[in-house]
């Protein structure tokens, strides 16, 4: 969340944040609540002073046997605590409501944060990469898919419902072997890698700000009191949640390989064929902590996207590097570049990558700091990027890499993970 300081002396600018990033908040309200709550605080603290003043005022008429004095006193002490009493559970609601209202409130955006109400108006970084031409019939990743026994929709959707599927065979070596390349290149690069809950408690999705807006988005399991994460980031900023991290050797860079699932909730319709916009898929997802700084957490967002850009280069295809607009940002970010590869099928590029600068919008949240070289505590930088997902990433992997003969080429980089295969035949 943002600073409630910031908020009170930049009110407009909050304002603007929220409908340049089309999220309805209420800034009024929040100042308003925020007014009563300092006012009843302060009540509250000069009454709990009052009293116990006047606690220590009557032991010592105690001692000094003037009970009726003492009597009078605690008489009004009693008064004190009714009135005390009342005053507690109006902050107490006060607070709530307050709390309600801050976690509604949306980052603020970068500036150099492109202007737009949409993805149509992202604005292209650069490209890599020549898209290929086929001088045969090209097929789409599903037909590719099925006509190796990689890929089987049909069946998912029998046995699921829609948006699900099952990778065989060389299909799942291939889910995997993306993973296994991703993993290794983060951790040659110094990332401390993990395994990461997948069922979560309300307040790690909340400390990572995917709650509360995002609820509609994620599968809950109410009689656990958990949700299923949509991403493992969730997880990975909440690790350190609660504590002081130590800075002083340089950012903390976490990772995880895990399974991710999403309802989809608005998308019907939209990519219903293939393994586009599924229910159920895996990430390895980067984490970096940084210290309060701009130009290191720029540094930071930089360095993830190139791993990403890295792992593309090695599976040799063509992407695009894009900043996302406004409009199009989540309400979280601060900053956001997507990576688009691309896919023949839909000649067009898809996501398929996406990196974030949060400043200390989750740590605020997460009650996540450190020290500072001056020994001052601060609340950390934020920073997250999909190092792969899959099998969204299986899209451009076969229609890119398809041959004449209905195989499959494969990178070399991801030989060591496929058995040594060159190719993927019938």
């Amino acid at each position: 969340m943002l600073d409630i300081k910031w908020i009170r002396n930049n009110p407009d600018h909050v304002k603007a944040a929220a409908i340049l990033k089309g999220v309805e908040c209420h800034v009024e309200e929040v100042l308003v609540v925020d007014e009563k709550k300092r006012e009843l605080l302060g009540q509250v603290d000069l009454l709990r002073a009052d009293r116990n003043r006047a606690s220590e005022q009557i032991a010592s008429l105690m001692t000094q046997r003037k009970t009726a004095e003492a009597e009078s006193l605690k008489d009004q002490v009693r008064g004190w605590n009714q009135r005390l009493s009342t005053l507690e559970e109006e902050l107490a609601v006060c607070e709530q409501r307050f709390k309600e209202l801050m976690l509604k409130i949306p980052n603020i955006a970068s500036p150099d944060t492109p202007i737009g109400a949409s993805d149509q108006e992202n604005i292209e970084v650069k490209v890599v990469g020549d898209k290929p031409t086929f001088e045969f019939e090209m097929r789409d990743h599903l037909q590719l898919g099925e006509a190796l026994n990689m890929i089987d929709v049909a069946r998912g959707v029998k046995i699921a419902g829609s948006r699900n599927y099952y990778l065989k065979g060389m299909g799942l070596y291939l889910h995997r072997a993306v993973q296994q390349l991703a993993v290794d290149l983060l951790t040659d690069r110094g990332f401390t890698v993990m395994d990461v809950p997948l069922m979560v408690r309300e307040e790690t999705l909340l400390n990572a700000a995917f709650f509360p807006t995002g609820k509609d988005q994620t599968y809950e399991l109410p009689e656990d009191n958990t949700w299923l994460v949509g991403t493992s980031e969730g997880p990975l900023v909440s690790y350190y949640a609660g504590e002081i991290v130590d800075l002083s050797e340089g950012p903390i860079q976490l990772a995880a390989v895990s399974n991710c699932f999403r309802k989809e909730t608005g998308s019907a319709g939209r990519d219903v064929r293939g393994l586009y916009r599924v229910h159920q898929f895996a990430k390895v997802e980067q984490v970096i902590l940084c210290e309060n700084n701009t130009d290191e957490a720029d540094r930071m967002l930089q360095l993830i996207t190139q791993n990403a850009e890295d792992l593309l280069a090695c599976l040799e295809l063509p992407y695009r590097v894009v900043a996302v607009c406004s409009g199009d940002m989540g309400a979280k970010n601060y900053k956001q570049f997507d990576i688009e590869t691309w896919m023949p099928s839909r000649g067009a590029y898809g996501e398929t990558h996406s990196s974030s600068s949060l400043l200390d919008f989750q740590a605020r949240r997460s009650n996540l700091r450190y020290r500072d070289q001056e020994g001052v505590l601060r609340y950390c930088y934020t920073l997250n990027n999909t190092a792969v997902a899959s099998p969204r990433i299986l899209i451009p992997l076969l229609e890119n890499h398809q041959q004449a003969d209905g195989s499959i080429y494969i990178p070399p980089a991801l030989r060591p993970y496929m058995r040594g295969l060159e190719a993927i035949s019938v």
